[in-house]
Order: C-alpha cells, then structure tokens, then sequence
C-alpha cells in the first residue's frame, strides 16, 4: 500500500505541477500585459463603497481643443472615489511615440472595454478611428447603451480619409438617410452648428429651466451655480424629443463675475433624451455643449455630469441630495485651445 500511495503521489506530481506552472505562466504573461497597458494606454480607477458599486463606466476622449484628456480623468475619479464606479479613461495615443496626443485623430486604445461597459461617457472631436476600433462603439450602441456626451462630443466622429467605411455614417456631417447629422444629432440630439457666443472672449452662464426645476428632475438635484470659459454653441434644431435642463447665456467676458449678454439669445446646453438603435434597442443619453477641462472648475457642472451619469443608468433614485463632486487636491487645467495640449505624457501621468 504505501508503494502504491507512493507511485499515486508521483503520477498526481507529473500531472499538477505542469498544470501549476501552465496556471503560472498564463497568471505572470497575460496579467503584466493588461496592467502593462493599464497606465500605457488608459488609466482606471478602483471603485470605493458607494452606490455605483457593480457598475462600470468608460469615458472615451480625444479632442484636440478642449483638453478632454485632463477632463475626463477628472470625472472618472469621481465617480469612482465618491460614488463606486469602476471607470476607466481611454485617450488619443500616437502609436510612434505611446504619448497621449489630442491632436492624433485615427487611435483610441482600448475600445474593445465597452462590450461589459454599463455606461459611455464620450468626448471626442472629429475622430477617424479604424473600423476594428469603431466596431466597439457601433455595438455599444447596438445594444442600447446609455451615452452622456460632452461639448464636441456633437461632432465626435469626421470620416475623411475612409468616406466608403460602414461607420462613415456616424460623420457630424453625414447625409446618409436615417443617419443625418451622425452621432451627435441621431444619438445626441445635434451636431455642430456654430459657436452662438463669441469664441475664446465669452463664456456661459448656466440658466436652470425652471419647469424642470419645478418637476425636480434628478439631474439637476443640487445644481444652481454654473459658469464656464467656454462660449455658447449654436443649436439648430435638437432631436429625438429631448427635455432641455439647462440653457446657455453668453457672458460678455470669461469669469464668472462677467454679465450676461442681453443681446445674445439663450440656446440649449444641456439635455436628455432616448434614442433607438438599428437592433430596436432603446438607451438613455444626456448631452452638453459644455464640460471643457476649464469648464470642471465648476463645482455645479461637475455635479450635474455625476447626476447625470446616475439617471442614464437609471439609478436616478442613488442621487444624494447634492451629490459629493469633491476632488483629491488642486486642480489646474490648462486653457482650452489648439496645439496647447500637455505633451510628451502617457495616460499615467493623467491619474
């Protein structure tokens, strides 16, 4: 008996140890190089306790002007840090280089996070991605998705260089039937327009629509006080029987303490809506024609996104009374504008 216990400890031995080492091997080669790209590539934030808890939201940028690559980090700890989310923040990377560059329009690494994704923040600007990175963002919103899209996000996608590509409908620009206006009019209600305020002298002030106050609609629970930097845009004709929760006054300099412009009319600047997918399927999406990395400074605008993210997830019930926007330290933004981006950075220098 103990010769056969032993002969059996042998045989058990040459079975499990190759299985060990294969476990190992797979453990020590395939878990280095997610995290490899973790820090490379995106940044993601551990989620704290809080509501959000077992729900994962991407945010994706890439503009060259707005500095969405300083914003959303901004706004993924947040809702990481004081709500529970699980975020992670994908950026414009010039592959020669690994840097993050706004300005490199055909590369977001990392897309392929959206297909266990619970929510889309999106802020991009005439992007041209690469249909094996498109395709993420074609079958997120396939399955009706819920999306929260920021300032140029309106004209997120720009197909120039591959017009005959199946997702050159999603172009700002786009005639395809069914698909005029592209994403930001078919998904976000508008596309771009114009610049209604005057560009790089006036900002917006705020103007919470008062019905909607009035209905106390979640999203604007605890918001008031709203200004940025950056100017009105110009709204032509929203779709999709959007409820417009905010309306955008031009003010006659960028500071806070500037007046409104009287003579300037108000637009839409913030809204929800539904849309439809091709497959049938229905999401939620808020928009805003604000949220420029200047634009965060804002502690109302930072806490209407967060209710936002909340009510596209339709946890409209999980928003606090005025919802914790605090941020760990200072926060500096750099001064919207193109070719002013920070360069020679990676995603990591971001958290």
């Amino acid at each position: 008996m103990e010769h056969n216990l032993y002969q059996n400890k042998k045989v058990f031995g040459k079975k499990i140890v190759p299985l060990i080492a294969g476990i190992l091997f797979l453990t020590f080669t395939c878990l280095p190089r997610a995290q490899a790209q973790q820090g490379t590539e995106w940044i993601s934030y551990n989620p704290a306790d809080g509501p959000g808890n077992g729900k994962r939201v991407v945010l994706v940028s890439g503009d060259e002007e707005y500095r969405s690559e300083e914003a959303l980090p901004v706004l993924g700890e947040i809702l990481a840090k004081q709500h529970g989310f699980d975020t992670t923040v994908l950026f414009a990377i010039d592959p020669e280089t690994g840097h993050v560059d706004p300005e490199h329009q055909t590369n977001i690494p990392g897309l392929e996070q959206l297909r266990d994704a619970d929510l889309m923040v999106i802020f991009t600007r005439f992007r041209e991605l690469p249909d094996e990175q498109m395709k993420y963002i074609h079958e997120y919103l396939q399955a009706g998705k819920p999306v929260v899209g920021m300032r140029t996000a309106t004209h997120a996608f720009n197909y120039e260089r591959n017009p005959d590509s199946p997702y050159a409908k999603y172009d700002f620009g786009s005639e395809e039937k069914g698909w005029e206006g592209g994403f930001g009019r078919q998904i976000l209600g508008e596309t771009w327009i114009d610049h209604h305020g005057v560009h790089g002298k006036e900002g917006t002030r705020g103007l919470i629509d008062g019905i909607k106050e009035r209905e106390e609609h979640p999203v604007l629970q605890g918001v008031r006080d709203i200004w940025g930097p950056t100017d009105v845009y110009g709204v032509r004709e929203l779709q999709g029987d959007p409820d417009v929760l905010v309306w955008g006054q031009s003010t006659s300099g960028m500071n806070p303490e500037a007046e409104v412009n009287l003579d300037k009319s108000i637009m839409p600047v913030a809204w929800t809506k539904e849309y439809t997918s091709e497959a049938g399927n229905r999401g939620r999406v808020f928009a805003t024609t604000m949220g420029a990395a200047e634009d965060l400074e804002s502690e109302d605008l930072r806490r209407l996104l967060v209710n936002a993210c909340y009510w596209a997830l339709q946890m409209e019930d999980d928003i606090s009374e005025k919802s914790d926007v605090s941020m760990d330290g200072p926060y500096k933004p750099t001064m919207f504008g193109f070719g002013d981006h920070q360069k020679g950075l990676t995603p990591a220098d971001f958290k």
